[in-house]
Formats: structure tokens, C-alpha cells, sequence
């Protein structure tokens, strides 16, 4: 197959990173409009946020991306892939697995599709591909990369990731990049972007002025099916919402859970002392910290993220406001009883 064309075809769409929390919305758009899908899982429960009526819709196939010949095998007949899996942590001891799953995993998953000639390609990356700043400057699609503190491991993973995809391109591979910034929405709060509800909800008291990108991860989902719909490659994609305050943030889903807001500014040293305290909360309870050294150094830039190209190619498009996106997520939780 040398083209792809969506629309007329609703041909057979392959996800990779099916039970996360960004592949389980991609899955209900796709299947809600129509595709047929086949999605890559790891061992573990599938998403609980995941609709079974969509769930069961789907072709499940067992694989690990760092598996060359298993994803050949499970990308045969697809004509289409969206790569939306990935590793997201900011916990020393999950780097090397970080490193392996985010480049590693990436090259087997492009590989793949060129020596299948995988018709369209859409690969999700992340704005911290991009890089942070410090003085609060916009970030676009041009920006190139520049080495700094404020780059986590993850940041860092995903950029080589996305050059395995540009590597691909060159190549041959009809493709573009997405760059989603913090996704907002209903999932697992225990794990990824979801835990900024879970510390809401634990009237967690630190905040910072620092600026950051967030977008609802049903629009992030809509906009990858529509990318996959357009003939456009070779192009990325910043998918942002808006630009808000970590304090704004978090003051915003503590009222819609009718918690206590955080009341605490973490300057640099008290954001030092903060993670070094939920680091030894975390030993002793065996949870997930609320905040690493990381995740702190994060909450303390500010960088704006531009989203005018994705609405100049999708000029039908719109990104719902983040106020709708919290209240909507927070009576989720709230109605399933996750709290």
C-alpha cells in the first residue's frame, strides 16, 4: 500500500501504548469514528476508563515495542500506526528503562513500519521534546533543543525518541510528530498526569508560580485522528490548550473538589526541602512521591507553548478550556469513587 487515505478506507489503525492513558482515548476516537483498530498491551489490568463497549471492539495483540520481530509481526496489514506508547517518570530508579523504552522502543516501532511500508504514521511526542525555559519565552515548533536544568530524563528521552522518527522520516516513512503538553483528564491518578488530581484532592500545600503547558487529553486524541486524516508529513505539532500557573492550577481543582487550596509558595529552597520530604514519605509508605527533584525543577519554569499551527492546519478545531476540562475530570473522580 502507497497511500492512505482514511476517510474512504477506514482502514486498520495500529496503537501502540493501547492501555495507557492517552491510547485509551485515541482508541475511542478512532473506534467512535469508524476505524477498526488493533492495539499493542504489556502485561497488566487494561484501563478501567476505557469503555467496554470500545474495549471489546478492539484486537488486543501482546508485544513490547524493544521486540523488532514481534512488532513486524503485529504491524502486518495495518495501515496506519499511531506510536503513543512511551514510559513517563521522573524517578532516578526508572532511567534506564526510560532511556530503553522511549529511544530503544521508538527505533524498533519505525523500523518496523518502514520495512512493512506502513502507509501513514503519527508519532506522539511530548513538549518536553522541545526543551523548557526559564524567563517565561513562547515555545514553537521551531525551537531547537538547548541543554539545561530544567530538562528532565524524560525530556531528554523523548527528544532522541522523536529523532529515531525524523531518522525514519528521511527515509521514507509518511509520518508527523505531535507534541502534547500536560494532559488533563479522567484516568488512573496514580500514575502520570493523572496524580495532579490526586494532589489536588490531598490538599497537597505547595505551589509555584512557574508556567507549563496543559491540554485536555480528549482534544490531544481528536487531533492525532485528525492529523491522521491529512496527507500532511514530514511536520510537527505543539497540542496545547493553554499556559497556566502550577498555583492557578492546582487552586482550580482543589475548589472543584471542594478541598483546601495549596497556601505554601515553594521557593527554590523550600522546594528543595518539599521533595526531599515526600522522597522519605515515600520510602516509608510505599507510594508514589508527590513531588521529586525532577518534577520540582519543572514547576519552577515558565514556558508558554504555541498551539496557532495545529489550528491554521486543523482550522476546524478548537481545544476545550481547561476550566471545563478540570470540572469535567474532578466529578469523574469524584463520581467513581477513585478518592
Amino acid at each position: 500500500m502507497n497511500n492512505f487515505n482514511a476517510k474512504d478506507t477506514r482502514g486498520m489503525v495500529l496503537v501502540t501504548g493501547g492501555t495507557g492513558f492517552l491510547g485509551a482515548y485515541i482508541i475511542s476516537e478512532l473506534i467512535g469514528n469508524g476505524y477498526t483498530v488493533r492495539a499493542i498491551h504489556r502485561n497488566g489490568p487494561m484501563p478501567f476508563f476505557l469503555p467496554d463497549a470500545i474495549r471489546e471492539k478492539v484486537e488486543w495483540v501482546y508485544c513490547d515495542i524493544r521486540d523488532p520481530l514481534g512488532l513486524e509481526d503485529t504491524m502486518a496489514g495495518v495501515d496506519a500506526v499511531i506510536h503513543a506508547a512511551a514510559k513517563v517518570s521522573y524517578l532516578k530508579k526508572d532511567r534506564r528503562e526510560l532511556y530503553s523504552v522511549n529511544i530503544d522502543g521508538t527505533a524498533h516501532v519505525v523500523n518496523a513500519a518502514l520495512t512493512r511500508q506502513v502507509p501513514r504514521f503519527v508519532h506522539v511526542s511530548s513538549v518536553a521534546a522541545l526543551g523548557r525555559m526559564t524567563n517565561g519565552s513562547e515555545v514553537t515548533e521551531e525551537k531547537s533543543w538547548e541543554d539545561n536544568k530544567y530538562n528532565t530524563h524524560y525530556a531528554v528521552s523523548k527528544f532522541y525518541g522523536e529523532m529515531e522518527v525524523w531518522r525514519g522520516i528521511g527515509e521514507g516513512l509518511r509520518g508527523v510528530i505531535v507534541n502534547p503538553s500536560t494532559m488533563l483528564g479522567y484516568g488512573d491518578w496514580n500514575h502520570g498526569s493523572c496524580g495532579l488530581f490526586r494532589n489536588a484532592w490531598r490538599e497537597f500545600p505547595w505551589y509555584t508560580e512557574g508556567i507549563n503547558g496543559f491540554v485536555d487529553v480528549t482534544d490531544t486524541a481528536k487531533a492525532i485522528v485528525r492529523l491522521l486524516e491529512t496527507n500532511v508529513s514530514g511536520q510537527r505539532f505543539i497540542l496545547n490548550g493553554d499556559n497556566w500557573s502550577f498555583r492557578h492550577l492546582f487552586t482550580t481543582m482543589a475548589r472543584e473538589f471542594g478541598k483546601k487550596p495549596p497556601s505554601r509558595e515553594a521557593t527554590p529552597f523550600l522546594a528543595g526541602m518539599a521533595w526531599r520530604v515526600e522522597k522519605v514519605k515515600s520510602l516509608l509508605n510505599g507510594k508514589p512521591s508527590l513531588l521529586t527533584r525532577e518534577s520540582a525543577r519543572v514547576a519552577a519554569s515558565r514556558t508558554f507553548f504555541n498551539n496557532s499551527k495545529i489550528l491554521r492546519q486543523l482550522p476546524e478545531f478548537r481545544f476545550t478550556p481547561l476550566e471545563e476540562t478540570i470540572r469535567g475530570a474532578c466529578q469523574a473522580y469524584r463520581h467513581a469513587g477513585q478518592p
